[in-house]
Order: structure tokens, then C-alpha cells, then sequence
């Protein structure tokens, strides 16, 4: 009787231990997919702030005589597509497709505004408008936070997807249907992550 009773405790015992470990692997992997998502908000952020600036950017440059309206054109065409992809939900960072065309409008909406900073620099009345430098500074900054949060993000990601891959945490990943997340990648061709040069 008093084996049958420490058998089934050391069962009992082994049981509990196992559900505490899946217990605790869980709301490890629960607290990193939150960080993540966190993180893809603060990175919709800076491109909401860039995005917000461009308007007033375009009003002042649309003020310098003869500008180049196909550069105007491209930068605003190229806004409206980002429009699209800012509110994307959470849920994006496992939608490679969703991702993938918020990268690809990030980097159009870049491109377009490092080809309107080149075009002004053949307009010295607007390199001397102190509005436009100051929409210039403020775009610098956004840019800049806009690489950090990006990077930031991709850590954030990488340490996700490491946790939920490795054994034998990938079989509470599997269990609970947690997928690795999409990371931010280099645009095709480049080397590393664009840079706007303002030339003031």
C-alpha cells in the first residue's frame, strides 16, 4: 500500500514539474511575441512621424519656382502607398506578404525622397528657406529613428524566433502555434540601410 501511495506521488510529482516547465516556457515565449509586436509598433511610429512630415515638405518645395513637378509627384505617390500600410495589425510581423509590401513601400517613399534632396539642391532660394530646414532636420532625425527601431526590431525578432526554434522549447511552440516573425532586410542591391543626404 505504501508503494502503490510513493509511486503514484513521484507520478503526481514528475506531472506538476513538467506542467511548471511548460507553464514557464510558455509565458516565456508569450512575454518575447509581445516585445516583438511592441517593438513593430515603435517602428510604424517613426514611419507615421516621417509620414506626417511630408505634406509640409511638399507644400514648401512646391513654393520654389519651376520645381520639378514629376519629383513632387513621385514623393506624393509614394506617400500614399506607405498610407497603406501604416495601420497594419500586430499580427503583420507573422504575415510575410503584409511585411513584405510595408518594406517595399518604406523603401519607394525613401527612394522618392532622397531624389527630391537632390533635386533642391539646385534651388538655393529653398536651401535658405528656413522652413525647409527645419523640415529637413526633423526628416534627418525620422530617418535615423526610423533605422534604429528597425534594428532594434530585428533583435527583438531574432531572439524571438531563436527561443521558439531551439529544442525543446519548439515543441510548446508547436503546441501553442507560435511562428517565427519576419525581419526587415537590407533593400535588394544594398549594402546597408539607406541614408538621406540633405547636403545643407
Amino acid at each position: 500500500m505504501k508503494k502503490g501511495l510513493l509511486i503514484t506521488l513521484i507520478i503526481v510529482a514528475v506531472i506538476l514539474i513538467i506542467v511548471i516547465w511548460g507553464v514557464g516556457k510558455y509565458n516565456a515565449m508569450q512575454r518575447a511575441k509581445i516585445d516583438v509586436q511592441n517593438q513593430f509598433a515603435q517602428v510604424q511610429a517613426a514611419y507615421q512621424r516621417r509620414y506626417d512630415l511630408i505634406p509640409n515638405l511638399v507644400e514648401t518645395v512646391k513654393g520654389a519656382a519651376n520645381f520639378e513637378k514629376s519629383t513632387l509627384t513621385a514623393v506624393v505617390e509614394a506617400r500614399a502607398k506607405m498610407g497603406g500600410t501604416l495601420q497594419l495589425p500586430k499580427e503583420a510581423v507573422n504575415d510575410p506578404q503584409a511585411f513584405a509590401n510595408l518594406q517595399q513601400a518604406n523603401e519607394g517613399l525613401s527612394s522618392a525622397l532622397q531624389r527630391l534632396m537632390v533635386v533642391v539642391e539646385r534651388y538655393p532660394e529653398l536651401k535658405a528657406n528656413q522652413n525647409y530646414l527645419s523640415l529637413q532636420e526633423q526628416l534627418e532625425g525620422t530617418e535615423n529613428r526610423i533605422n534604429q527601431e528597425r534594428r532594434i526590431y530585428n533583435d527583438t525578432a531574432a531572439k524571438f524566433n531563436k527561443l521558439i526554434s531551439v529544442f525543446p522549447n519548439n515543441i510548446i511552440a508547436g503546441m501553442f502555434n507560435f511562428k517565427p516573425v519576419e525581419m526587415f532586410k537590407a533593400a535588394a542591391g544594398a549594402e546597408q540601410a539607406p541614408q538621406v543626404d540633405f547636403g545643407v
